[in-house]
């Protein structure tokens, strides 16, 4: 019988390496932007890159989702804009979205 808290090895060592490598890319990249010139239409799109990647993931589950979503949507879009908090808007919206899927 395999005992559910156990690890293997190798696992372990895909997972360290995963980390790893994501590290490395994520240093290297800053690495490499500290030493080049950037224009400034190159910084702005740097700058709205992490609100293109939110619309990427949010796209989807919108254009699939229902009444709860759209209606999370909604708030976490006001709270965002009221607060400028991203962890409380985002926190709201996943309240919201499971407050209107036990209502409906």
């Amino acid at each position: 019988m395999i005992d559910a808290l156990s690890l293997d090895p190798t696992v372990v060592a895909v997972i360290l390496a995963m980390a790893a490598v994501t590290y490395a890319t994520k240093a290297g990249g800053f690495w490499l932007l500290g030493r080049v010139d950037l224009t400034e239409r190159a910084e702005a799109g740097i700058d709205v890159l992490p609100g293109a990647v939110v619309v990427a993931f949010v796209a989807p589950a919108l254009a699939e989702g229902g009444v709860p979503e759209w209606v999370a949507a909604v708030a976490t879009v006001a709270v965002a804009r009221k607060t400028g908090n991203l962890l409380v808007s985002l926190a709201v919206g996943v309240a919201v979205v499971l407050a209107v899927r036990n209502v409906l």
